[in-house]
C-alpha cells in the first residue's frame, strides 16, 4: 500500500483485481477504500440481468446468493486495491458464510449499496473475514458473515 493507493474502482480497476466477468461480475464500482478496513460497493440492479429470466418470471427478484456475492465481490476488490493485486490473476474462494439474512426484495432499479468491513484478515494474509450489508435507498436488504480465501498463482505471489 502506498499513499497513491485508490480510493475508488471503476469497472476497469474492478477487471484488473477481480477474474469475474459478465454474467458473473456483479458490481459496477467499488467506492470508499479504507485500505485493509472497508469500503462500500455499488450494484446497479438491471432487468436485462439473466438471472431475471427465471427469478421469477413476472415478478423479478435480484436471488439473494447474488447478493452475498456481491459483497465479497467488493470485499476481493478492497483487498486487492489494499495489496496492490492489479493485474495480478487474483482469486479468491468462499470458506463460510454466517449469519445471512435477508430483509427486503432487491429489483430492477434499484441501486444496491454493498458496505464490507473487515473483521479478521492482515496485509499479505490470504484467508479473510468480512461484515457484509446490503442496501437500497437506505433500507437494510441483505447483511452476512463471511470468510473468504485470497489466492494467488504461485509465480504472482509478493
Amino acid at each position: 500500500m502506498s499513499a497513491d493507493t485508490p480510493t475508488t474502482a471503476d469497472i476497469h480497476l474492478i477487471q484488473r483485481i477481480i477474474p469475474h466477468r459478465y454474467p458473473f461480475l456483479l458490481i459496477d464500482k467499488v467506492r470508499e477504500i479504507e485500505p485493509f478496513t472497508s469500503a462500500v460497493g455499488v450494484k446497479n440492479v438491471t432487468f436485462n440481468e439473466p438471472h431475471f429470466q427465471g427469478h421469477f418470471p413476472g415478478a423479478p427478484i435480484m436471488p439473494g446468493v447474488t447478493i452475498i456475492e456481491a459483497m465479497a465481490q467488493t470485499a476481493a476488490v478492497m483487498v486487492g486495491v489494499s495489496m496492490d493485486m492489479a493485474d495480478k490473476d487474483l482469486l479468491v474462494y468462499f470458506m463460510a458464510i454466517d449469519k445471512c439474512k435477508f430483509r427486503r426484495k432487491v429489483t430492477p432499479g434499484d441501486v444496491l449499496e454493498l458496505s464490507v468491513s473487515v473483521t479478521r484478515g492482515k496485509p499479505g494474509g490470504k484467508v479473510w473475514k468480512f461484515l457484509g450489508k446490503g442496501t437500497v435507498d437506505g433500507e437494510m436488504a441483505a447483511e452476512a458473515e463471511f470468510t473468504a480465501m485470497m489466492d494467488l498463482p504461485a509465480e504472482a505471489a509478493p
